[in-house]
């Protein structure tokens, strides 16, 4: 039954209170006769929204100032306020709504019902919160025409703007859906806003999700869910998960109101539309999100942007705890995987790191706290010589709970093969199911909810650059990216999708060129291909997994041919995408290659003009959009670890001579021939911590990193008896 239908089916119970409001019901409403709340503002528009949103689904419209408190005090509302004060008038109107209960309709709530817990808990009872989140100065015009000067809580010396502010943080603790509405609305508008959301809330069926080798029609009647997708990690039939429907669009208005933000604001507007409330709550996500980006990143504003030189302009995404651009989306997954955490068994999250994932997620889970934690395990594979040995010391000194990080005298391309086969093969999860209930995971961006909080930093780039006035919102940008496993490309592709304007997505390789080449000639070629060590390691990597999703996107959701290729790259380390995919790829992502040489030497040159100092990473991504970038638009690079995790290649870039030999020191050193970034805290206290604690080393052997994942459990776990 659609909703439409489901609602006017409703049936609206007689109150005692007056007979002449058939609404009113002094019962709780039976299961499926939920109202629908609007709650905002004064000035919000709720009362013509609920009457045109009532209107339009057949229902009663109900507004607690007209029909419910002045039916009560047999007074105007303004009236009472003068006559009680407003902590009078706070509590009556709190304990009027306590008293209240109605069932199947639309209910227009006032701007000071949200202060009041009791008769909050009260209305949420009875059906679904839907906050009205509209322009501040959409508001305070609204309150100038209807002759508005003083509303609850409002004493002498407070501005009318003061306590709008104050009051966003009740509705933000009781919203079980936000309509965030542009400057200018109408309220019609709003209006087709609200039955949208409504339509989501109630449909969780349309945001399910597929693998990427899936056939749509043949995987129509499974529902996965966010929820399922975080914990699954890697899809059944080896595929990666994607939104059945895709990624949902927002307009300019919406856009612009995130302008002035922060970015966890940021962060909590867009992950709103991308996660359904019923898989994590408002509420749950905007503790998550604050909590993620707070005081454990070094810069307050999370991901600055920063002008480099000409058009070209820095995104730092290094400030979090680990130096890494992995931090901004795994300070907040762990998050979501212990709150979609299944009650009856273990986990274990297996993770394959050519360098920053690793420390980044044992950082992450690290911080989860309560009972979660003991349920969770994290073991991480990394190439022992193919990191810097500050990425090594972070992962290998790392202390806390259920987690360990081993070495592999191999790639990361092995590491990470290794991984996806032992969650393929029936045999061995189904072991550890039975053996110890233990259930794997994984934290790479293999994983949705990895590479979801991605997204988040290529859109708010675009805002800092719009907050600044470098462009005006709808002109384009381009985004260049240093690219390995492909999955920060691919999350600025769905910004993309979500409505910001990258005109191009440039994609960064070393002298492990294998994306470039694919993008310029439509063949992914393995064969014989030796993966070289770089100054860039964390992009050390010849089989880039999201790439699948890319190919999926650009060949409209062909999970059939998706299954078919990379069958073939199984069996034959090779496959051919044909002219027209290759073509379409080629109008939203760009490829370059840098040479380790002239990585170095922009590293030099930067520094020589600036006194900038970039890591070898973003020295790939400058070399790169100097070659392919045209320069007709701003151009954003992403700069995605601090230079102090890769201290030997910036002293040779640099030319330094007499370099100290402890680590400390020459990160001190580097610093002070830096004008920015600064010294990073993390990494110097992990410096300074530094020794003492020896890790495994494991053979380049599947078996052996299957002895690693029984071990690990067993020293985690309690086995099953």
């Amino acid at each position: 039954m659609g909703l439409l239908t489901a609602l006017r089916a409703v049936r609206c119970s007689l109150s005692p209170l007056s007979a002449s409001k058939s609404w009113l019901s002094t019962k709780a409403p039976p299961p499926g006769d939920q109202n629908i709340l609007l709650m905002g503002a004064p000035g919000a528009g709720k009362t013509t929204v609920g009457r045109i949103v009532a209107h339009r689904l057949g229902l009663p419209a109900v507004d607690v100032d007209d029909d419910i408190l002045e039916t009560i005090w047999k007074m105007p509302v303004a009236a009472k306020l003068a006559a009680v004060g407003g902590e009078r008038f706070l509590e009556e109107e709190g304990q009027a709504l306590c008293n209240f209960s109605a069932s199947g309709c639309v209910v227009s709530l006032t701007g000071s019902n949200p202060l009041h817990a009791a008769a909050m808990r009260r209305l949420k009872e009875s059906g679904l919160v839907v906050y009205l989140d509209v322009d501040g100065e959409d508001v305070m015009q609204r309150l100038a025409r209807m002759k508005v000067n003083r509303i609850v809580g409002q004493e002498a010396g407070a501005s009318m703007r003061d306590i709008l502010r104050y009051r966003k943080q009740f509705y933000e603790r009781w919203l079980d859906v936000r309509v965030l509405c542009g400057r200018g609305v109408t309220v019609e508008e709003v209006a087709e806003k609200v039955l949208k959301a409504v339509e989501r809330y109630r449909n969780r069926a349309a945001e399910t999700f597929v693998s990427t080798r899936s056939d749509g029609a043949a995987s129509s009647n499974q529902e996965t869910h966010f929820s399922d997708v975080v914990i699954e990690g890697l899809a059944t039939d080896g595929g990666l998960y994607v939104p059945r429907s895709g990624f949902p669009n927002m307009d300019a208005g919406e856009w612009l109101r995130l302008v002035d933000m922060s970015y966890p604001e940021r962060a909590l507007m867009l992950l709103e539309q991308c996660i359904h409330p019923l898989d994590v709550s408002a509420l749950h996500l905007r503790t998550m999100i604050f909590k993620a980006y707070g005081s454990n990143f070094s810069s307050e504003a999370v991901a600055p942007v920063k002008h480099l030189v000409r058009n070209q302009y820095v995104q730092e995404l290094f400030h979090g705890p680990t130096a890494s651009f992995k931090d901004l989306a795994l300070q907040l997954m762990p998050q979501l995987f212990a709150h979609c955490l299944p009650q009856m068994c273990n986990y274990l999250v297996l993770v394959a790191t050519s360098g920053d994932t690793g420390g980044a997620v044992l950082s992450g889970f690290g911080s989860l706290g309560g009972t979660d934690v003991h349920r969770t395990g994290v073991l991480v594979f990394f190439p022992e010589e193919g990191v810097s040995e500050t990425q090594k010391l972070q992962m290998t000194s790392y202390r806390e709970g259920n987690a360990q990080a081993v070495s592999v005298l191999s790639d990361f391309d092995f590491c990470q093969r290794s991984i996806k086969r032992m969650f393929g093969e029936s045999g061995l999860t189904g072991h550890l199911a039975v053996e110890y209930s233990t259930v794997l995971s994984t934290a790479n961006s293999i994983n949705w909810a990895r590479l979801l909080p991605q997204v988040v930093y290529h859109s708010s780039a675009y805002l800092d650059l719009c907050r600044d006035g470098v462009i005006k919102f709808g002109e384009p940008i381009d985004v260049c990216i240093p690219s390995g496993n492909f999955g920060n490309a691919m999350s600025a592709l769905y910004a993309k999708q979500m409505g910001v304007p990258i005109r191009k997505v440039i994609c960064a390789s070393n002298h492990n060129r294998v994306v470039a080449d694919f993008l310029a000639t439509g063949e992914y070629d393995l064969r014989g291909r030796p993966l070289m060590p770089s100054h860039s390691p964390a992009i050390d990597i010849l089989k880039s997994s999201n790439l699948e999703r890319f190919i999926h996107h650009a060949s409209d959701r062909d999970g059939r041919l998706v299954r078919e290729l990379f069958a073939r790259l199984d069996r034959q380390q090779h496959f051919q995408v044909a002219e027209p995919l290759l073509g379409r790829m080629q109008r939203e992502v760009a490829a370059g290659w840098c040479s380790e040489g002239d990585c170095l030497a922009a590293i030099q040159s930067v520094h020589a003009q600036t006194g900038y100092l970039m890591d070898t990473h973003t020295a790939v991504a400058k070399v790169v959009a100097d070659r392919l970038q045209d320069g007709s638009c701003p151009v954003v690079l992403c700069s995605t670890a601090h230079y102090g995790k890769f201290a030997p290649a910036v002293f040779k870039a640099l030319q330094i001579q007499n370099i100290p030999e402890d680590p400390v020191e020459q990160l001190r050193r580097l610093g002070s021939t830096a004008t920015a970034p600064e010294v990073h805290r993390g990494v110097m206290k992990c410096l300074e911590e530094r020794g003492g604690r020896a890790h495994t080393v494991c053979q380049a052997d599947y078996g052996a990193l299957v002895e690693e994942v029984e071990s690990m459990i067993q020293d985690s776990f309690l086995k099953v008896m």
